[in-house]
């Protein structure tokens, strides 16, 4: 995934983090991992090593000799009695199928919105956001690999309940919330739940995802679901395989059916020096991304910086990332952003009819500058922009 954590685990917090923006919930933290010594409306907020609370999924079949198949994504893992699935945080129990993963978030984090990263959703808000431990996918290049390549018996786990984090992301007036930092279909229960808590508080609900889910629990999401931010990772069935240990085509169907049904999409790809960083492979990338999903669907080309398994590898030249979103622009995508390189140019929104700035960044500071909010459209020609820039909750 991109949206990195603010540091290396669950304990760092950042100038918009997680306790500095909970101040009516008299949080504390120690440097350290401790528990957290405080309580808020609808319950106590504790953090402690490995807690686990089993949460039986409706998303499997069983096989009638004790095994069940997980129909949550397209690994349609085959798991023994007793065994977990390749995402290591759903267990077969005497032959039904338990998250270990629901109301234990071991990442929690107010973020400003445009880290997740949405450009074009309520630009200059903070999302609070949360992650479990586990992922669906092996990226070799993942940035929070500590937490979604461990086992929740392992992490450092607070005891949140939908309604808590509920309660916790109006009190840090945070106008969405995000299931991010890992794969959020893995603890996609808790996710849907948040979801449907979140609607009814006027907070919209918002992803970063890797886009490898099946059809079904997609289906289920999408009415809750405002904006999903995708990681199309490449173009080629090879890359997807070899480096992240998935497939591409789930992922491609996933993202046609995000638009289909109107859940405002942007898209992530991480540029990784010497592996999908030719410039046929991203032309055929945002040549699909036009025809298949339209021009108006945002794509951030990210720096990729060395880590994981990939600390061998150069980081991202800034002219790669600008070639790639000369590339897309020349393919017809009409908002195309650099990630990972402050103060360039290419983190700006521009009018794609009369060329004007929309929208200023610099790292996470942003300008609206000539943006009608109200009306999501340019200032200077109404050109309409895609983005859902009111906070308005169906």
């Amino acid at each position: 995934m991109t949206d990195a954590l603010p540091g290396k685990s669950w304990a760092s917090t950042d100038r918009r983090g997680f306790l500095a923006g909970c101040a009516g919930c008299a949080l504390a933290l120690a440097a350290g991992p401790r528990a957290l010594a405080a309580t808020s409306e609808g319950g106590r907020l504790d953090v402690a090593r490995g807690f686990v609370r089993p949460h039986k999924s409706d998303w499997f079949l069983p096989t009638g000799d004790g095994g069940i198949v997980c129909t949550l994504c397209p690994r349609a893992c085959i798991v023994p009695d007793g065994e977990r699935g390749h995402c290591d945080v759903r267990e077969n129990r005497g032959g039904e199928y338990y998250s270990m993963v629901y109301g234990n978030p071991c990442a929690v984090h107010a973020d400003p919105v445009e880290k997740k990263p949405f450009f074009h959703v309520l630009p200059g808000t903070d999302s609070f956001s949360i992650a479990t431990a586990g992922c669906n996918l092996d990226c070799k290049f993942c940035q929070n690999w500590e937490i979604s390549q461990t086992v929740p018996e392992l992490s450092f786990n607070y005891d949140l309940s939908p309604e808590l984090v509920v309660e916790l992301a109006a009190q840090a007036n945070c106008a969405t919330i995000a299931s991010t930092y890992v794969e959020p279909t893995i603890f996609f229960e808790y996710m849907l739940d948040i979801a449907l808590a979140a609607k009814k508080r006027g907070i919209l609900k918002v992803m970063h995802s890797n886009g490898f889910i099946a059809p079904a629990p997609q289906k289920a999401l999408i009415p809750h679901l405002a904006a999903a931010c995708i990681d199309l990772k490449g173009i080629a069935e090879d890359y997807y395989r070899e480096m992240c240990g998935g497939r591409l085509a789930p992922i491609q169907e996933a993202l046609k059916l995000y638009k289909e049904h109107g859940v405002h999409t942007e898209l992530v790809t991480l540029v990784v020096p010497g592996f999908n960083d030719a410039p046929q492979h991203l032309r055929t990338l945002c040549d699909w991304v036009v025809e298949s999903l339209g021009p108006d669907t945002p794509i951030h080309f990210s720096r990729f910086s060395p880590m994981y398994k990939l600390t061998n590898v150069r980081r991202t030249p800034t002219e790669t990332l600008e070639q790639a979103r000369s590339i897309a622009m020349e393919a017809g995508v009409r908002y195309a952003y650099i990630g990972n390189v402050p103060g360039n140019d290419g983190e700006n929104t521009y009018c794609p009819a009369c060329k004007k700035l929309l929208i200023s960044r610099r790292g996470y500071k942003t300008q609206v500058e000539g943006l009608d909010l109200a009306a999501g459209a340019c200032s200077h020609c109404q050109e309409p922009i895609a983005g859902i820039w009111t906070n308005e909750v169906s």
